[in-house]
């Protein structure tokens, strides 16, 4: 399987080679349709900025669908999240309330409960994304389509792995951040399937804790934009 060393080495060479799609506003990206690889490091280009990566994280669990609740207040939320936002910074994408919510099904206790029930279940899915999205992506003056698509959570040789499916991935920004995202629930997932698997055992001597495994990642289109050409090396 590729990973993430494979990926880099991939967008090096397409810059080389000016392998680029420009698009309508005419800025050229170097794309990767089709993306699979294992997620074994933080960021593909870049250091990870872990001030942010917090502060989104406790955003996502406070599931706000405001933007300016990002940082505290005096500090602007990010260009991209602007660009997203309503002009009340209202947002679709806060992942924490679309898998933690009672609202879209309390997605997150689903898949825990179900892979509690079956050790070998393939269906421990949260899906982020949702159809109505068509109409909602644009909602008075969003421009917010959903990037994460689902995630699904496997027990596999005494590890919970996860396959994290995306529509869309900026490599530069986008990736170091959902993967801090995608970790974090994963460590917690795992974390809580323990606990509960233990606590409801007949013999927990006999019951087995659950390793944190790999996550996979899948994207239907990976790219770096323009602005970032720079940073790919």
């Amino acid at each position: 399987m590729n990973n993430v060393s494979d990926i880099r080495k991939y967008f090096i060479n397409e810059l080389k080679d000016q392998n680029f799609v420009t698009d309508k506003t005419g800025q050229k990206t170097i794309e990767m349709i089709g993306a699979s690889f294992l997620a074994n490091q933080p960021s593909i280009f870049g250091e990870p900025n872990q001030e942010y990566i917090d502060a989104e994280i406790k955003w996502y669990q406070s599931k706000s669908t405001n933007i300016n609740d990002i940082y505290d207040i005096g500090k602007q939320p990010p260009q991209a999240w602007k660009y997203s936002a309503n002009v009340h910074g209202e947002i679709n994408s806060n992942y924490g309330l679309l898998i933690y919510d009672d609202k879209f099904h309390a997605q997150y206790h689903n898949a825990l409960d179900e892979l509690l029930v079956n050790t070998d279940s393939r269906r421990a899915t949260m899906i982020y994304t949702r159809p109505s999205i068509w109409v909602e992506y644009n909602e008075n003056g969003k421009n917010d389509f959903i990037c994460t698509n689902a995630v699904t959570y496997y027990i596999r040789g005494g590890k919970i792995h996860c396959v994290v499916q995306m529509r869309s991935n900026d490599v530069v920004y986008g990736y170091k951040n959902d993967y801090a995202w995608q970790r974090h629930v994963l460590e917690n997932f795992t974390e809580d399937y323990n606990k509960l698997y233990l606590e409801n055992a007949w013999d927990s001597d006999y019951r087995k804790e659950m390793d944190v495994g790999d996550i996979i990642w899948q994207v239907q289109n990976l790219h770096v934009y323009e602005r970032h050409f720079d940073l790919v090396k």
